[in-house]
């Protein structure tokens, strides 16, 4: 669907962006992508919706080399929509409903067809009841909100987010996993950046490591422990549950399959006889 091969880039200050980095994005796919602050993750994300050039490499799409002409980067940017961290870089209209309504007009698109758009995308994000705020007057997941619903309106392909749990409380970020979740569901591939270990592996389909620009490593999520070397080499530490989980197996009371989430290892747990645990710490 999306792919950077050999991706390079250099800033205006000669500093390195990305180095020869490489990894695919599968259709309708769930993917994160972690590394340490500088590791050029943001600077992929903005590759791939190609707000910048590369210096050397290729972006794919759909199998194709991008070439970067003014149509090409059109229709790039109607199949793979980009979330900035911070909404106040991504929200420049008077309220809500124009700032969703600007990508579809921008396509050209029929009045009665863009207030179709922006009604669905305001739904999605659970945003209907805010369609005439002013954008200033809302909070900071609510603007998060407004920016996945102004990409949704050009009825992406592909979602990229950069760290979207940011500045979100606990309940906000319930309501965003939730809605990933549908967007998931409905065939969009998600990418997302994120330094949240335990989101990435309880959420992600496949992981892809960067350190230094490059991408050490992509695999899916459920083989974390056969890659756990290659991630604490690169400042990336276990997942808690997986943590917990492994401290459990020496004990000898889980031997069941890793648990992607704590709600999937105390599932596991609740299988167990009540005396279980007990019996296994006198034997221990």
């Amino acid at each position: 669907m999306l792919e950077a091969r050999g991706l390079v880039y250099r800033y205006p200050d000669s500093s390195r962006g990305l180095e020869a980095c490489s990894l695919a994005i599968a259709p309708g796919s769930r993917n994160a992508l972690l590394g340490a602050n500088g590791s050029g993750k943001t600077t992929l994300l903005q590759h791939f919706n190609a707000l910048l050039r590369p210096t050397g490499g290729e972006l794919h799409l759909g199998g194709q080399a991008l070439t970067y002409s003014r149509a090409e980067l059109k229709a790039l940017r109607c199949r793979v929509g980009l979330v900035f961290q911070n909404p106040d870089r991504q929200l420049f209209s008077a309220s809500v409903e124009e700032d969703v309504s600007f990508g579809p007009l921008n396509l050209g698109l029929d009045e009665a067809t863009v207030r179709e758009r922006v009604a669905a995308a305001l739904a999605a994000t659970g945003m209907t009841a805010c369609a005439a705020r002013p954008v200033h007057q809302l909070s900071h997941g609510q603007k998060k909100r407004v920016c996945i619903a102004g990409v949704l309106a050009m009825h992406p392909e592909v979602l990229l987010l950069d760290e979207p749990m940011a500045g979100l409380d606990a309940a906000m970020q319930r309501e965003l996993l939730t809605l990933l979740d549908d967007l998931s569901g409905q065939g969009i591939s998600i990418v997302v950046a994120t330094h949240d270990i335990d989101f990435a592996y309880a959420w992600a389909d496949r992981v892809h490591l960067l350190q230094a620009g490059r991408c050490l490593a992509s695999f899916a999520a459920d083989e974390w422990p056969a890659w756990r070397q290659t991630l604490l080499a690169a400042g990336q530490p276990l997942p808690a549950v997986l943590e917990l989980q492994q401290q459990l197996q020496r004990l000898g009371i889980v031997d069941s399959a890793p648990a992607r989430s704590l709600t999937e290892l105390v599932a596991a747990l609740a299988e167990k006889p009540a005396d279980f645990a007990v019996d296994r710490r006198k034997e221990v």
